[in-house]
């Protein structure tokens, strides 16, 4: 997948996001403790990074991060599968799930996350969750906060966040990814 998104329906409603995005609906106005948040990002936003992370591994080198050619797996133990009788366990997945031809189906890409909520508020619950925390810091997901009362995007990048002023009004994903 390419993305994460954490909001409202509104948010995703009139874009085609082509079965690319996890959604998790919230509302942060239900949600004064952000406790809901930590949650969403502690359970599937983890979990969703975990698959992102297990194609991005297998479609970037199969060989070492995948399990090569299902072709020649042997199950072992029912936890894993080896190539032939005599390998180490492989890990990752098959190349005929990531790779066609050799290329990838998808581009292999890091986890882009955007959450819809007030920047100190959304802030609070990433600095709680410090498994979270540190996939932002350390750039395996990439964070925006979308703060609906001021009107601005903070993205995390570089050790810091960057503030932009989000567009008026968005028609298509094509205004949001030129």
């Amino acid at each position: 997948n390419a993305a994460f998104i954490i909001g409202r329906r509104d948010v995703s409603r009139a874009l085609d996001l082509e079965g690319r995005v996890f959604l998790n609906s919230y509302d942060w106005r239900c949600d004064p403790k952000g406790r809901l948040l930590e949650n969403i990002l502690a359970g599937p936003l983890v979990v969703g990074q975990w698959i992102n992370m297990e194609h991005y591994f297998s479609a970037v080198d199969n060989q070492h991060f995948g399990s090569g050619s299902k072709v020649y797996h042997n199950v072992a133990g029912r936890f894993g599968v080896m190539t032939g009788n005599l390998s180490d366990l492989r890990t990752g997945l098959p190349s005929q799930t990531v790779l066609k031809d050799g290329r990838p189906y998808h581009q292999p890409m890091r986890l882009q996350t955007l959450i819809e909520a007030p920047f100190e508020h959304a802030r609070r619950a990433i600095d709680a969750v410090a498994h979270v925390r540190n996939l932002v810091r350390n750039g395996w997901v990439r964070l925006v906060i979308v703060d609906p009362e001021t009107g601005l995007a903070h993205l995390y990048e570089e050790g810091g966040w960057q503030v932009f002023p989000l567009p008026k009004t968005v028609v298509s994903s094509e205004e949001v990814n030129p």
